[in-house]
Order: structure tokens, then sequence, then C-alpha cells
């Protein structure tokens, strides 16, 4: 396995790359906007292929790595289900997982630094956000934390994972890089505890300034999506009511992006082709999938996922290879189920 950890020193930010192998595709966790040349010379230096990028909540610290990762490397990005991030391509809840080539992460909710702060477990290590620091614990003050509810986050879900399971946080001040879920739970001081109102009273006790970046970084995170405004007034777009009405239609075919575990959380539309979007470029080129399927029937190709990020990379990847005949749905299913269109589940 490919594992590297990189340090943001200006906001004391740990930042992982993963993939199974050289040559392979790669997930990042908690990238910085000022670390994103880093990131992709590293990818290259490795020759892997970036194809999701997480964050596991909010940051209020450093201004996030996710929306230019995306527009560099047509990665997915991926935050939880809570997140008031404007758009994110995929957002993941608990029990789901985070997979790519070779890799899986179970995701776990973990709330209480923020209401959207999540971990994600992989074999030995979890990467714990802000939740469960190396020798301390994410402050619970701001940006609807809850003391009560991070004290279930750790004592309740990662403190019952084996003794010698890794502990990756996404911020440490001292130089520790790792720890292990048993070395916090007999060192760590905010876990020397013997009950939650315990807990409670000890974070509210500690009186923290808000961190330096928050009046900007919180602003720029909650906006990072992509602008899917200018494919429409390319007339790349539908909107949901539009695509409703093209629904049955025998000169258009519903392309769905998502990957199979979102098909059957959220369900699915009729007559729909499932060509997941790791996959688009190679669907498009001459011999492809949907190069194919569109020579052959004249069809107009009409792309959707979750929320109409996908989509919309995927009508530019279209354009790019030639075939203009196509559009997204924006917004995604998010915004079709909005509207009141059907939707296949199971």
């Amino acid at each position: 396995m490919i594992f590297r950890q990189l340090f943001d020193s200006v906001s004391g930010t740990y930042s992982y790359i993963l993939a199974s192998r050289s040559g392979g595709e790669a997930v990042i966790i908690d990238p910085v906007l000022e670390k994103v040349d880093r990131y992709c010379q590293l990818l290259r230096e490795l020759d892997l292929r970036l194809v999701k990028a997480v964050d596991t909540h909010l940051h209020a610290d450093h201004v996030t790595g996710l929306g230019a990762l995306r527009d560099r490397t047509h990665c997915v990005t991926i935050m939880g289900e809570q997140t008031k991030a404007d758009v994110v391509a995929m957002r993941v809840g608990e029990g789901d997982r985070i997979a790519i080539e070779g890799i899986s992460l179970d995701v776990m909710y973990t709330p209480g630094h923020t209401d959207d702060s999540y971990s994600f477990l992989m074999d030995d290590r979890v990467f714990t956000g802000d939740t469960l620091l190396i020798r301390g614990t994410g402050r619970t003050d701001f940006q609807n934390g809850d003391a009560r509810m991070q004290y279930e986050s750790i004592f309740h879900k990662l403190l019952r994972l084996p003794e010698d399971t890794l502990v990756y946080p996404a911020h440490d001040y001292k130089g520790d890089t790792v720890s292990t879920i048993g070395e916090e739970r007999r060192y760590n001081p905010r876990l020397q505890v013997k009950s939650v109102d315990e807990y409670v009273t000890l974070m509210a006790s500690l009186k923290l300034p808000n961190p330096t970046m928050m009046d900007v970084a919180v602003p720029a995170n909650m906006r990072v999506g992509l602008h899917q405004e200018e494919l429409a007034r390319q007339g790349l777009s539908l909107s949901a009511r539009e695509a409703i009405e093209c629904l049955g239609r025998p000169d258009v075919l519903l392309v769905d992006l998502r990957e199979a575990p979102e098909r059957a959380k959220h369900g699915t539309l009729s007559g729909a082709l499932h060509a997941p979007y790791p996959g688009i470029l190679d669907s498009l080129q001459p011999g492809g999938l949907l190069r194919e399927v569109t020579a052959a029937t004249g069809r107009r190709i009409v792309f959707f996922c979750a929320y109409g990020e996908r989509s919309a990379m995927a009508v530019q990847t279209a354009q790019e290879a030639g075939l203009v005949n196509t559009a997204h749905i924006e917004g995604g299913l998010d915004a079709w189920k909005k509207a009141g269109g059907p939707v296949i589940c199971g």
C-alpha cells in the first residue's frame, strides 16, 4: 500500500494520500488549498490517479483543497451528509464505505467537534479528523459542536476499536504524527474522566480563542461546489423539471454516474444506464460503451449523479471527447426528488 502523511505547518493540518499500488487510484483525506500543487506533484511522482478527495468535516482553520483538486484532477469530492458545504459530489453517512481500487474506508459518524464530523476506518488505522487528537480532543465550542456528543463518539465508537488501531488525526500542534487507540485510552488527559458530565465540564473550561482563519475558512469551505450555471448558459443543462418531462423519450438516454451503493441507498431513474463516473473517460473514447451507444442510436446522453457535480464534469469530458449531444441534470437526483420526479427504489 502507498501511504503518505503530509503536513501544513501554518494550520497544523495533516493530509493523507492512500493508494493500493503504483499506477492505481488514490484518495486524499483533508487536503489544504495551499498544498494542492504539492499533492499533484506527489501524485505524478508516485504515478497515481486521484479519484476521491474527502474532508472529515467543515474546517475552520484552513481553506479546503477539495475544489481545487476537483478542478485539476476531476476527482469526486466527498463529505458527510450533514455538511453545510453548498455542493460536494458525494455525501456519506454512518455505515457507508468510500471505496477505490484496493482500498475501502468504513464511514463512522463521530460528531462533537462539529455536527458534520466523521472518522474513516481502514483495516489497521483510523482517520479521526478533529474528533480524537493525539493526547487531546477537538474543541466543541463552535460550528454546532457538542461535548456530550463528542464523548459518545469517542468512548462509544472510537475507543471500542482494537487497542492497536493506529490513530491518524487531522491536526497536531506538538509534532506527534501517529498514536494508537490503546495509547489514547491510557494517556490522553481528556479521556481520563469518569463520566460524560465530567467531560462536558472539562471541555467547557477550555476557553480557547477562535482559530485565526475562521472568518475566512468557514465561508470559503461552504462554497466548494462547481458553478453549474455555466453549463446551463451553454445549453448543456436540464433543470429537474425539464428532465422529468424527458423521462421515457426514445431520443434521450439517461446515464447514472453514481456508484452502486449510492443507487441501492437512494434509488435511480427508470431506464437509466449505469456508468459509474470513475470510468467515464474510457466510456467516451472510441470503442467505449457510451460512445458506441450514441453512435448506434443517435440518442442524446443526459448524465445525472447525486448533486450535479459528477454529471457536470462528465459533460465537460464528453465535449472534449467530441460528443456534443450531451447534457446533465442540474442539481442531480437531489433536485429531481425535490421536483417530485419518480424514483425506483430497491
